[in-house]
């Protein structure tokens, strides 16, 4: 495969940067034309790949694409997941080069979605291209790729279920995650899930002058403020009746393997400039971000905050509440739990609504399965270095939905890295990653 990216360098390039080049924001509808000349791309770069059938399919919301090789069909099945829309470029002052001209500089490719995920399901593509070419492949392959990720993937359970047959495969494939570092690989076995919540606080009906009511009635902000406050003990555990309910605790031995995993708490707090960690009580850094659930808010706003001052009591409080969830715990449990504490704590003289956005369940697969076996062994031989297992703190909600409907473990083999910026400006991918995720996944299908 080295020499096949050496000859082929160039083209990749351009093929990527075609697909980096579509301004494919899920979540802007300016943006609606872009995802489906994304798409459209996807197709044509698939079909040149050597895939039998490629075609774009409608949903509910932003099309999928679907694509597949059958060589044997009494061959297993090899599905590929990925998504082609990204993440908005704001703030765009901060870009040191436009977001939608990727460039190479410093041994990487800058870009929205250069990584996410445009640059790590590409790796796909041109693995399966080496491996077609060379009459390699042993196994059918099938290849799903949404548009709506970066939204939730709102749409997309759906079209699987209505679609199972069409998608029926033994292991998904996925690049949508990170390396622990490009010297000490790693392979993720399991991202935790999501329940996320906007919640309302409403004291008057209308915003009043403080001076005239400040200390007479409930201000809503600082009734929000006291509520949130009040759902993490100072043990750092979430105080929502049963919310540990089904928490699977891990066995010494669990813990011990997840531990391989190189960590420099010095090293992490100087990254992201803190003095010090905060989390569940008995629970390293780690095991906070990989094996435990965890409660945040992600905005809180409310009354004047414009320039100058203004005495308001104002009538509305608002925040957005974040819980990552480990697998077992149900997204729609966890939900009603927590609409019915946090209205329990609300006091009288406020109104409290709580509307439940997204969700979805976290997944684990065990390292003794084939497909996980095959993964090291490749990595292994790119790396030079056995891949540590690791837990992703982040969701990929869909992926467990896929896991339900169509009884087939995902596979996370992602090759990006903390470096990489995604989601911020800035956004990039290493070469050395870029080919090396290539090189991987050709030897994970020889090794499957």
């Amino acid at each position: 495969m080295k020499q096949y990216i050496e000859q082929n360098k160039d083209r990749f390039f351009n093929e990527l940067f075609s697909l980096i080049r579509i301004p494919s924001v899920s979540a802007q509808a300016e943006h609606k034309d872009d995802i489906h000349k994304c798409a459209a791309r996807l197709v044509e770069l698939l079909l040149e790949a050597g895939a039998d059938t490629a075609d774009i399919y409608p949903t509910a919301g932003n099309p999928v694409v679907f694509a597949q090789k059958t060589v044997d069909p009494s061959a297993e099945t090899i599905l590929v997941y990925g998504h082609y829309d990204v993440q908005p470029v704001d703030p765009i002052e901060l870009w040191k080069s436009d977001p939608f001209e990727p460039e190479i500089r410093d041994g990487a490719i800058y870009g929205r979605g250069a990584n996410d995920d445009k640059g790590q399901l590409f790796m796909h593509l041109k693995a399966f291209e080496f491996l077609n070419a060379r009459g390699l492949l042993k196994y059918n392959v099938k290849f799903i790729f949404e548009g709506e990720e970066e939204i939730g993937s709102s749409s997309l359970a759906e079209w699987v279920e209505q679609n199972k047959e069409l998608l029926a495969c033994n292991i998904i494939l996925v690049s949508d995650t990170t390396m622990i570092d490009e010297k000490i690989p790693s392979i993720n076995v399991g991202m935790r899930g999501l329940a996320y919540f906007n919640v309302t606080v409403q004291g008057a009906d209308k915003d009043l002058h403080s001076g005239h009511f400040g200390g007479a009635i409930l201000n809503p902000i600082n009734t929000l403020c006291k509520m949130i406050g009040s759902l993490i003990d100072d043990h750092g555990r979430i105080t929502v009746g049963g919310f540990y309910d089904n928490v699977v605790e891990l066995t010494a031995e669990e813990r011990a393997m997840f531990a391989r995993a190189p960590f420099n708490l010095e090293e992490y707090k100087k990254h992201i400039d803190v003095e010090e960690v905060f989390g569940e009580e008995g629970f390293t850094t780690l095991e906070r971000t990989g094996i435990r659930p965890c409660l945040d808010v992600c905005g809180i706003w409310g009354g004047y905050t414009g320039k100058g001052a203004k005495t308001v009591l104002p009538s509305l409080a608002h925040a957005k509440i974040s819980m990552r969830l480990v697998p077992n715990q149900s997204p729609v449990e966890i939900a009603q739990k927590f609409e019915k504490h946090f209205l329990s704590i609300a006091p009288k003289g406020v109104k409290v609504t709580v509307e439940a956005l997204e969700g979805g369940s976290g997944f684990l697969i065990p390292v003794s399965s084939k497909a996980y076996k095959a993964a090291e062994k490749a990595i292994e031989k790119v790396y030079g270095i056995k891949p540590v297992p690791s837990r992703g703190g982040g969701s990929i909600a869909i992926l467990a939905k896929m896991q339900q409907i169509l009884g087939a473990d995902p596979l996370l083999m992602g090759f990006g890295l903390e470096r990489d910026t995604i989601h911020s400006p800035n956004e990039s991918y290493l070469l050395t990653q870029l080919f090396g995720g290539m090189e991987s996944i050709v030897e994970f299908y020889l090794n499957y």
